[in-house]
């Protein structure tokens, strides 16, 4: 029996990038051997700190600059060429809009510019607008839009010509969580129609929600790249346990096992203990008279995924 395997719709392997700051300062290197693929119809998070190299992928990715070494490839074609772009949509991170126009009226323009005919753009332009959900201000300046709304107005200029493949740099940069969640709703909407979006963003619990698959760059380098389920599952998980009415001798042995990790609260301690440590830990508690008031298993986050991986970069940076 075949199986149903997405293919690749973005690819990049072996990506350098180097940038000389100034006239006779030496070359620094942004991107350090990238490689990462996007399958068909998933949304996929590229994350890391600032400076980490997202936007300079993405750069290279909408052909904007050239990469130093390595290849970038969108549906099947090299970054470098261009009539395969009318099958990819972008929103840039600080979208500039003349202001003077309504939402309609942009998008009017933008589906000139892709090659739309009249009637074309016209049933488009209003499929748009109910899709982001500004019909009601669609006659509007977009001088009188708020933040979310702009951003609203951006995603459905990256939608005029019905693209297969969507780039959305910092999408929920600046937003309030109301705007963030109508955001987060279009992006599903867009998984749901069978495009594959590329989100670039710092905002993990946004790609936490979301995203099928994740990378993880730092320093220019992917230091994860694989599922969301994945990244969030395993062994390694921690319980809190709290406990209270501890004599003085098993109190003096848990902070001598466990260090750090136990936190005084008043008449109670806190002890944090792999999954696999909690039963021994429980039935020790018990054993010696304290009082067991809860037990809370804590679930794995993409930010502690995130800080691990920054902090093993930075260890490595200072042993090198």
């Amino acid at each position: 029996m075949r199986m149903n395997v997405k293919e690749d719709r973005v690819r990049v392997e072996g990506l350098v990038k180097d940038f000389r700051p100034g006239l006779g300062l030496r070359k620094k290197r942004i991107l350090k051997d990238v490689s990462f693929s996007v399958r068909e119809g998933e949304i996929y998070g590229f994350v890391g700190p600032n400076g980490a190299g997202k936007t300079t992928t993405l750069k290279i990715l909408m052909g904007l600059i050239r990469p130093t070494a390595g290849t970038a490839s969108i549906l099947g074609h090299d970054v470098s060429e261009s009539e395969f772009r009318q099958q990819i949509g972008f929103l840039p991170e600080n979208p500039y809009f003349y202001s003077f126009l309504t939402a309609r009226e942009i998008l009017d323009f933008y589906g000139r510019l892709s090659g739309l005919d009249s009637a074309t753009r016209k049933k488009r332009v209003a499929d748009l607008l109910s899709s982001v959900g500004l019909e009601y201000a669609a006659d509007s300046r977009l001088k009188t839009y708020s933040k979310g709304m702009l951003q609203r107005v951006g995603i459905a200029q990256a939608l005029v010509h019905d693209p297969r493949v969507v780039f959305l740099d910092e999408p929920m940069s600046g937003l309030d969580p109301i705007g963030r969640k109508e955001i987060r709703d279009i992006i599903l909407r867009l998984r749901s129609e069978g495009r594959t979006v590329f989100m670039n963003t710092h905002i993990l619990n946004d790609v936490e929600m979301i995203c099928d698959r994740v990378a993880i760059i730092v320093q220019g380098r992917i230091q994860y790249e694989g599922d969301i389920s994945d990244l969030l599952s395993g062994d390694s998980m921690d319980s809190d346990v709290v406990l209270s009415q501890l004599s003085a001798e098993f109190g003096a042995h848990l902070q001598e096992r466990y260090g750090s990790r136990v936190k005084g609260m008043g008449d109670r301690i806190e002890v944090q203990v792999r999954d696999k440590e909690v039963s021994s830990l429980l039935s020790a508690a018990l054993g010696s008279g304290a009082e067991v008031v809860s037990v809370t298993r804590n679930r794995n986050s993409l930010e502690n995924v995130f800080l691990q991986a920054v902090r093993l970069d930075h260890e490595k940076e200072s042993m090198a």
